[in-house]
């Protein structure tokens, strides 16, 4: 009941032309938009026709940017242009917002952050919300945030392509899932919200397809109820291996923990702060590698020596670990515990599997009855959008944060920073501002020039 959570009403908001249906009040963007058309039609551009396209796709003009994806950040970025006064589509292939929260996600899963570090701009959790929301919490608070913002993603519309043509548009093809149907979005501002974590990334290891077992990505995972009394490998020791681990534990399951190379684990607290806010704070005062030492000192003392558990820091600090490589500290939420005691038992890594177990990297033979890939996800930019110049081969902005959201010919990315929801704020509010000014001046230019028309048939 999003009353009861105290979330705002939605805004009343002006009727914001979107698509081709565009009325008289933006006749100086209609006439840009049209003038690129016909330059499209003049130079006889040919409709590409990938593999999967049987037939024309139906064309749809877009008044404003086209947003591609409706997780936090495609939100984020609809919110922020909403308050600027510019139109926008938001496209999504799945049947929801936020489809990796309500879809791919474990059902104990909570924000590992306090709620001040990740709520989107504009609208923050609503003050009865725990410090630490849970999933439903979360998925609740960005129900309420498209719907204030009247954010209206198209869903179910997969882009196969998207390209910037000669003639200064971007060309976006799109299919339905539910019928299979096609479209063509022809936009002069592109927005890709896809994401880090668009596609789940499954290791190839040896013997694996000859394993007997259930082999599950963690993104499938839902519960350790299903799992009670068996012998379960989990693949991966970041915070979804370790959280996953602890779930089988806590549901009389026997999980193995793989742990390949080195991790850092940090307490989620430090005398009662946030880990991740006492580390924002220091870095004010005193430099990253002077924090990195801080928090290891506090993680040794609290949480104690791990190298015997199989847990090994890596060489550099968690915060440039971080920044560098992009890979995210553990936060301990009761793992470190149930290793301590036995009940989560560290592994090094998997040489192959056989048929009802596995060989590890020190010749050590396990049975095992399931396995759960706790292995991560990756960006599926490259997958479709035909650029080589913003993008990398991996799917992230060539250009490090804090300006990696803007590229050329109107391109823009958000949520790639490696810095989770408060990045994709950052991002946000910044792509909004840029087209904002861009739509605002050339809005005001039309005025003037209507203006200036009206004055002098007056003088006659």
């Amino acid at each position: 009941n999003h009353n009861q959570n105290n979330f705002p009403s939605p805004k009343p908001q002006k009727t914001l032309p979107d698509t081709q249906n565009i009325t008289s009040s933006n006749t100086h963007t209609h006439n840009c938009l049209q003038k690129n058309m016909d330059q499209m039609l003049s130079l006889n551009i040919p409709s590409p026709n990938p593999s999967g396209f049987s037939s024309s796709p139906r064309c749809v003009l877009v008044n404003g940017p086209l947003i591609v994806g409706a997780g936090p950040s495609g939100l984020a970025v609809g919110a922020c242009l909403r308050e600027q006064g510019v139109p926008f589509v938001v496209l999504e292939r799945a049947d929801c917002i936020a489809s990796l929260w309500q879809k791919r996600t474990y059902d104990r899963l909570k924000l590992h952050l306090p709620k001040q570090f990740c709520q989107l701009p504009k609208m923050p959790f609503p003050a009865s919300f725990p410090e630490y929301p849970t999933k439903r919490h979360f998925i609740d608070y960005l129900e309420s945030y498209a719907n204030h913002f009247d954010i209206k993603p198209r869903f179910s519309e997969t882009v196969h392509s998207a390209k910037y043509e000669p003639f200064g548009m971007w060309r976006v093809r799109t299919t339905a899932s539910t019928d299979g149907s096609q479209v063509e979005y022809v936009c002069r501002w592109l927005v890709v919200a896809t994401g880090e974590n668009a596609e789940c990334v499954l290791p190839d290891i040896d013997g694996l397809a000859h394993f007997g077992g259930k082999v599950i990505h963690s993104s499938e995972y839902k519960s350790g109820e299903a799992y009670r009394g068996q012998k379960v490998l989990v693949v991966g020791c970041g915070n979804s291996g370790m959280e996953v681990s602890l779930d089988l534990s806590n549901h009389d399951a026997v999980p193995s923990m793989v742990c390949r190379s080195s991790v850092h684990v940090l307490p989620r607290e430090i005398m009662g702060k946030s880990t991740f806010e006492l580390a924002m704070l220091l870095m004010k005062w005193i430099p990253l590698w002077l924090v990195d030492k801080i928090l290891l000192f506090f993680a040794w003392f609290i949480l104690g020596d791990m190298n015997k558990y199989g847990l090994r820091w890596p060489e550099i600090g968690p915060l440039e670990l971080k920044n560098k490589h992009g890979k995210t500290p553990v936060l301990d939420i009761g793992a470190l515990a149930k290793i301590r005691s036995g009940e989560i038992n560290v592994v090094p890594g998997i040489t192959r599997f056989y048929s009802n177990g596995v060989e590890l990297v020190n010749g050590e033979k396990m049975e095992v009855d399931s396995v759960i890939m706790a292995t991560g996800y990756r960006s599926n930019v490259p997958s479709w959008l035909q650029e080589g110049e913003f993008f990398n081969k991996n799917g992230f902005p060539n250009t490090p944060f804090p300006n990696g959201w803007k590229g050329k010919s109107g391109l823009y990315a958000v949520g790639f920073t490696r810095r989770g929801l408060s990045g994709v704020s950052f991002d946000a509010v910044r792509i909004a501002q840029d087209i904002g000014k861009i739509w605002k001046e050339e809005t005001q230019q039309k005025k003037l020039t209507v203006l200036r028309h009206r004055r002098c048939i007056s003088t006659f």
